[in-house]
């Protein structure tokens, strides 16, 4: 799996969520997309969601034509760039994982059990492929102060998922204050960390039932890893 990619840049093109398909090209709103202008995007938004989420955001967009099979045209006539396609994904994906936080925080009651649950949904969504890299941030272990939830980011890391970064970091990191005030969670996690965990526990395998059994093994493993120990420091000493 590659989540990181050197190649990625901060769309500038489109101004929020709305459907680039409903523009016209001297940026005016225009009639909604026919029946098959329509099936065509989903289709395409389909293949990014694959391919980018196999191949990592460095895919070229003839992959995703390809994969949607449509012409490369096609899909161009939709996104003018791939930086625009990229945000579009990166936009819903973060939008996805911050509803499911959202999910995890109202109806648990348990610290614990909001945060693996919140783990557990994404990872089976697989919403963790298409994480935009700026959220994936780890820093060094006492790098950041007591918490270890990194400051909110805004600018240019924001633009690039749709300005939903900062509301997903937040909402995550209210399920990691909750779980480490609950004493649950080691002391030297953070958000980063959280996120981390979702991006490499799902796996793209060909086999979907061996993705499933692979995805819910290492999340086992992963969550094992996240949880505090009595008399254990969250922080090993060499």
């Amino acid at each position: 799996m590659h989540i990181q990619d050197p190649q990625w840049a901060v769309a500038t093109t489109v101004g929020g969520p709305a459907d680039p398909g409903l523009r016209g090209a001297g940026g005016g709103r225009t009639a909604p997309l026919r029946v098959d202008a329509q099936r065509n995007l989903e289709h395409v938004l389909r293949a990014a969601r694959e391919v980018f989420g196999e191949l990592g955001y460095g895919a070229p967009m003839e992959d995703v034509a390809r994969r949607a099979r449509v012409g490369v045209g096609t899909v161009y006539r939709r996104f003018p760039s791939k930086d625009v396609l990229v945000r579009r994904i990166a936009e819903e994906e973060t939008a996805r994982l911050t509803e499911q936080a959202r999910s995890a925080l109202s109806q648990e009651e348990e610290a614990w059990s909001a945060l693996s649950r919140f783990l557990r949904t994404s990872v089976a969504s697989g919403a963790g492929r298409l994480l935009p890299p700026q959220v994936l941030q780890v820093q060094p272990a006492g790098a950041a102060d007591g918490t270890r939830v990194p400051q909110q980011r805004g600018g240019a890391d924001d633009a690039a998922s749709g300005g939903g970064t900062t509301t997903l970091l937040d909402v995550v990191g209210q399920l990691v204050e909750r779980a480490r005030e609950a004493g649950e969670l080691r002391a030297d996690v953070s958000v980063a960390d959280v996120l981390l965990v979702i991006a490499t526990s799902a796996p793209s395998l060909p086999d979907t039932a061996q993705q499933a059994a692979a995805s819910a093994r290492l999340l086992d493993i992963l969550l094992e890893g996240l949880r505090s120990r009595p008399g254990a420091q969250g922080v090993v000493e060499h």
